[in-house]
C-alpha cells in the first residue's frame, strides 16, 4: 500500500481544516465553506487518479 498517499490526503485535509477555522473566526464564512469544498475536491480528484490507475492495472493484467 502506498503510504505517500495517505500522507497527501492527510495534509490536505490539515490544511484546509486550518483554513476553514481561521476563516470562520475572521468571519468569512462563505470563504471557509468554499474552501472546505475545494479541499474535498482535490482529495477526490487524487483517488480518481488512483481507481483509475488500478483499472488501468486490472484491464492489462487480464488483457483486456
Amino acid at each position: 500500500m502506498d503510504v505517500d498517499l495517505i500522507f497527501k490526503i492527510a495534509a490536505v485535509g490539515i490544511l484546509v481544516s486550518v483554513l476553514s477555522i481561521l476563516l470562520t473566526r475572521a468571519g468569512r464564512d462563505d470563504q471557509a465553506l468554499m474552501t472546505t469544498l475545494a479541499g474535498l475536491i482535490v482529495v477526490l480528484i487524487v483517488i480518481l487518479r488512483e481507481i483509475s490507475a488500478l483499472f488501468a492495472l486490472i484491464k492489462s493484467l487480464f488483457g483486456f
